[in-house]
């Protein structure tokens, strides 16, 4: 049986592109996906960085869900230490009244900015230390349980609203071992402790209401295309972008700047951060894959498919699925 695939949508603003632009590509993204038998698209929180148009999650998974039909959407992940547990309750029920059981809820404990964007969210530095007991609090408020006396998410009471922890270390994988949760690990862009956090989770899982068994998903970034050659000129292209976003100090840069960048140093760390990485026509990615998810022992792959082009993702999109012999399932 082929492995479930996902999509993490950073909603990628490119050059010369407008983010209604971003927007509209994530609604078509989302629509290939579907129709092509991914299981699930989540959106993942980031703030001030202009690559990126996912900040307002849940505001992208209302616009998403209007235009899709089937296929489940979350968060992937909301940060919750910038947010007070009731509102992300009440948000997420929002979204689970709107559309019925295709709602997800990843959460992740880091802020998904600087230090200086945090102080503008007004986020207490010390926010992630109490991230466990929040999550409990939120958990309860969607399970109309509130530890909070006299307070309801509202809506969101009893919606119960699936959650995932979210992570790149053995903190979150002890966490949602012991709360019975299922674990999405951010191999995509944090591989180092990939398979010490899987075993640790899958050692320490204690069965919950919500999940009896562990449930892996682990991020692979893939770039697939008709031919390898295409597929690596797409991928020289991400490396430039990635070190422009990474180096470029929020400036616009030119490819020749870029290049620059990745030849002075910046092209070792993104290819770090791009560990896992299937890159190429639909066999060579497929087997890729296949090998992929046996390491990190996943039950679910969350693909974030990489293009300079919305085309160029769409396809990937396509041929990924037909390689996995996903469509229909």
């Amino acid at each position: 049986m082929a492995i479930p695939l996902s999509v993490l949508d950073l909603v990628p603003v490119a050059r010369g592109e407008t983010f209604g632009d971003s927007i509209a590509a994530s609604v078509a993204l989302a629509q290939r996906a579907e129709e092509h038998g991914y299981r699930r698209v989540w959106y993942a929180e980031h703030h001030n960085m202009p690559g990126i148009a996912s900040s307002a999650t849940s505001v992208l998974i209302a616009h998403v869900g209007a235009h899709t039909r089937r296929i489940r959407l979350g968060a992937g992940g909301v940060m919750l230490p910038n947010h007070a547990p009731l509102t992300i309750a009440e948000q997420f029920g929002t979204l689970e009244a709107m559309y019925p059981g295709r709602i997800d809820l990843g959460l992740g404990r880091a802020p998904g900015t600087d230090r200086t964007t945090m102080y503008a969210l007004r986020r207490d530095l010390g926010a992630s230390d109490t991230f466990p007991q929040d999550v409990l609090e939120l958990q309860a408020y969607l399970a109309g349980e509130s530890r909070v006396p006299g307070v309801d998410a509202i809506p969101g009471k009893g919606s119960r609203v699936p959650l995932y922890i979210l992570g790149s270390s053995l903190f979150g994988a002890t966490l949602a071992a012991a709360l019975g949760l299922p674990y999405a690990f951010a191999s995509h862009f944090a591989p180092q402790a990939l398979e010490a956090a899987v075993a640790a989770y899958r050692r320490e899982f204690c069965p919950s209401e919500q999940l009896d068994r562990p449930h892996v998903i682990a991020g692979v970034n893939v770039i697939v295309a008709d031919t390898a050659e295409v597929a690596r000129e797409q991928l020289h292209a991400v490396r430039r972008a990635r070190a422009a976003a990474m180096f470029g100090r929020g400036r616009t840069l030119t490819d020749a700047e870029a290049e620059q960048l990745l030849a002075a140093g910046g092209g070792a760390q993104v290819d770090q951060m791009m560990t896992y990485s299937a890159v190429g026509a639909p066999p060579q990615v497929r087997d890729y894959l296949d090998r992929f998810s046996e390491l990190a022992d996943a039950d679910e792959l969350m693909v974030a498919h990489h293009s300079s082009t919305v085309d160029g993702r769409l396809r990937s999109v396509s041929l990924l699925a037909e390689a996995m012999d996903t469509v229909g399932a």
